[in-house]
Formats: structure tokens, sequence, C-alpha cells
């Protein structure tokens, strides 16, 4: 039996090739973007199996409309991917108000926002599959994305938050958490702090740099990315994080080996915050 997919920001990366390739595998995909002119070569290749919908994650009103329509075209969704997202480059004192609540508006709740309005369907159904991308950035932090990482953190938190409040309910939650892939996040997807402070010089400004040269030469597979998705989908037993790219990886290991370190080290201070026992 085909399975009906939801996914948000259809138009460029991981949105697209994931609809690309779930609709080759016959499944049925509602294929979300601002503007569906984007995704209208997707859906003329399959157009008994792929709707284009019109969505901005950042208002609810379409989010409720965009649901709606994949439920009159197809009576269910099996899988909620929320992939719609931006980034921003600044470093934290340099980083402008507007743009981080614009940042947060889209990465974290416009994705807690299209999952509220797509749990009901999944409980009723009593099952399901919630995909949310994250970064390695939810993992990891980066001068020069310290509010991007902060949104990041917020999908990978809530994330694990929400599996361990409904696999009773037969929907499973898994939290992807790519490192560098050729999609367009370090490209046009991302803006510049309008702020410069010559003392991030070395820090922020070098990082920024540094992501923004490398940007369509990055080590990760967009088209892999989809296919690793696709297998965590299909696995009886898929992961709450998923890892994508060596650097992903070696970043998350990293992190782990720095945690030990930091409570090893403070074990004792750590355990004598409690009240004697006894």
């Amino acid at each position: 039996m085909s399975k009906v997919w939801f996914i948000t920001g259809c138009s460029t990366g991981f949105g697209r090739e994931l609809a690309k390739q779930v609709l080759e595998l016959g499944d049925k995909v509602a294929v979300t973007s601002r503007n569906t002119d984007d995704v209208k070569d997707i859906v003329a290749q399959y157009p008994d199996t792929a709707i284009p919908i019109k969505l901005d994650v950042t208002k609810p009103v379409e989010i409720k409309e965009a649901v709606q329509k994949a439920l009159t075209a197809f009576t269910r969704i099996d899988i909620l991917v929320n992939n719609a997202g931006i980034g921003y480059f600044g470093a934290i004192e340099e980083s402008e108000e507007d743009e981080v609540r614009r940042m947060f508006e889209i990465n974290f709740f416009g994705l807690a926002n299209m999952t509220k309005e797509v749990l009901p369907i999944m409980r009723k159904q009593r099952s399901g599959h919630i995909i949310n991308i994250s970064s390695i950035g939810g993992l990891v932090s980066f001068p020069a994305v310290g509010f991007y990482n902060a949104t990041k953190y917020a999908v990978t938190g809530y994330s694990e938050a929400l599996s361990k409040e409904t696999t009773h309910l037969g929907i499973k939650v898994t939290v992807v958490a790519p490192s560098g892939f050729r999609t367009d996040w370090a490209g046009r997807s991302a803006n510049n702090s309008k702020i410069v402070i010559d003392d991030y010089a070395p820090t922020a400004h070098q990082n920024k740099e540094t992501i923004r040269g490398y940007s369509g030469n990055q080590p990760g597979d967009p088209v892999r990315a989809a296919k690793a998705i696709i297998k965590a989908v299909e696995s009886a037993h898929p992961p709450l994080r998923l890892l994508l790219g060596a650097g992903a990886l070696k970043g998350a290991r990293n992190k782990l080996n720095e945690l030990k370190t930091d409570f090893d080290a403070w074990e004792e201070t750590t355990v004598g915050a409690d009240f004697p026992k006894g």
C-alpha cells in the first residue's frame, strides 16, 4: 500500500529531492512550497500522485488549509517531513532581533505548528512518522550561527519530547541532523547581519566566510540524504536521531567526548549539590 507524505519546503534542497524520490517509488506526496511554480515540474511528472500546495509555515491559516487539501486529495497523512527552514549569519552580539525572530518563526514555530495540525490525524490513524529536519548545528554550536544553533537545538529538544509522548500511539519521530550538504542553505537561503563588529573577525566572521566559501562544494549529497531518510521511514525501528554526513558523525562524537570530560571532571561538585543523604 502506498504511503502519503506531506513535505514542507519542496522548492530546493532536501525537500525537493525527497519529494522526487518518494514519488518515483510510487508513494503520494503533498508537495508544498511558498510558490507552487517552484514545484510544478515535479507535479507535472507525477500528476496522479502529487499535488502542489502553497504553504508558508509562518502562517497558521495556510497550514490548516494545506493539511485540509492533502486530506481531501489523499484521505490520510502517513509521513510529515518538516523541512522548511532558513539560516542566518552573524555573531550573537551582531544579530538583529527581527531577523532572529523571523528565523525562529520558520525553523521552530512553523515546524511546531505544522506538527500540531497533523498530530490529530495521526492519533486517529494510530500510525504516522514525523521527520523533523534539524542540523548537526542542533547538537554542536559554531561561531557566526549562534541563533541558528538555538533554533535547531529547539527542534532537537522538541522532537525528543514529542517521541516520548507519541510512541504508544503508533507515531514515530525522527530528528535529522545533517552536516554540510549541497543545498541552498549557505547560499541565498541565509542572510548576513548588517551589523559588523571587528572584534569578531577571528571567530564569527572567519567561520561565516568559510561556510559561505564552500557553498556548492559541500561533501553531502542531497540525493543520498533523501535515500537515507526514506530508509529510516521504511525501517521497523527507525532512529530517533539520524545523523547525515561524515562531518555530522565526527562533530557529534567530539561533542560526546567534550560532555564526558566536563561531567567526569566536575562529578564531585555535581553530586554535592544535592541535600546530604541520611
